[in-house]
């Protein structure tokens, strides 16, 4: 267990913004973590690798980093494989494990940033795949009582970028380790989203492997997304819209080529960043702050921007999209207040 005083949060959030924690832990194990939980006297701030946060002011409350390792597998059978992770484990890494492994069911959630615990939170997907296609069960410690608890994946709650981690529960419980069970053989390739379709006819592979999907993937990703060891940003600012049938219908009356994904439940999905480009507001750039000149649903520091106004220039995008197709964004990014 580390514990530290006056520690730059610079580090460990990916916009780069450089406050100070007065309250800085670090847990290495679930007995560490259970030990500061018994120790400080407020209800603690739980950080990853900080790819999915902005903190818009000093925090006061205690920030504990999590930092519980290993990839195990625990059992299998002839089609499956069931491991536990730590969720101190950089995601990415795991997708890696994975793939050089020839386990399926992560490859299209190839260089996503952040830890394994944060993932089962934000429900991370990408190009067809969620985590909660593959998730079992996550391993909690209770806030309140220090108690282990686990979360079946129907526990969970999942839907499109949230679960009971984000929502009701949020705050209540700290992910510890999450399991997973991938596939060994037959693996359900998803290359149903567009992207990939053309990457892979280009390429002339009518049935990629798991490691063609990856490498892919990462090529697309890069192509677009930017470092955030060299430019601060957090990924996907918003989440993608989901509009009932009815509200697709009135939004193609303002737009008929407003992409859109048809969902499983008879919604319609439709690209944030299209709706923010038509805004004219990719690439701009007002102080410190801007969005990405190739991706408009990306929020950049271009210098030493503050959280404040990271959040305020968030703010005026929202406030555009709203008044041109009377769509209020969501945040994807957990916005830090106190």
């Amino acid at each position: 267990m580390q514990n530290c005083t006056q520690t730059s949060l610079k580090k460990y959030n990916s916009f780069g913004i450089d406050i100070i924690s007065k309250k800085f832990f670090c847990a290495n194990s679930k007995n560490e973590l259970k030990e500061i939980l018994e120790k400080i006297k407020d209800t603690p701030f739980i950080l990853g690798e900080g790819t999915n946060i902005l903190f818009k002011k000093e925090i006061e409350r205690s920030i504990i980093k999590i930092g519980i390792k290993g990839i195990e597998i625990v059992d299998e059978d002839k089609d499956f494989i069931f491991v536990r992770v730590g969720a101190g484990e950089n995601w990415d890494d795991l997708v890696n494990w994975a793939v050089n492994n020839d386990y399926g069911g992560l490859e299209n959630l190839s260089l996503i940033p952040g830890s394994v615990g944060s993932a089962p939170v934000q429900n991370i997907g990408a190009y067809g795949v969620e985590i909660s296609d593959s998730l079992t069960f996550c391993e909690t410690i209770s806030i309140s009582n220090f108690h282990d608890f686990k979360f079946k994946n129907e526990d969970c709650k999942f839907s499109y970028r949230s679960s009971i981690f984000k929502e009701e529960l949020k705050g209540h419980y700290v992910i510890c380790y999450v399991n997973f069970r991938l596939t060994k053989k037959n693996h359900r390739i998803n290359f149903s989203y567009r992207p990939l379709q053309e990457i892979l006819s280009k390429n002339r592979i009518k049935t990629p492997t798991i490691k063609e999907i990856s490498k892919f993937v990462k090529k697309i990703r890069k192509s677009k997304l930017p470092d955030p060891k060299k430019l601060g940003n957090c990924g996907s600012f918003f989440q993608n819209p989901v509009l009932s049938f009815d509200e697709f219908e009135e939004l193609k009356k303002k737009d008929h080529s407003v992409p859109s994904y048809y969902m499983s439940d008879n919604r319609v999905k439709i690209p944030a960043a299209y709706l923010i480009e038509k805004c004219g507001l990719k690439g701009i750039k007002k102080g410190n702050v801007g969005t990405f000149k190739k991706h408009a649903l990306i929020i950049v520091n271009y210098g030493n921007a503050s959280g404040e106004e990271i959040f305020d220039f968030s703010t005026m995008i929202k406030d555009y999209v709203l008044r041109k197709f009377n769509i209020l964004l969501k945040e994807e990014v957990n916005i830090i207040n106190q």
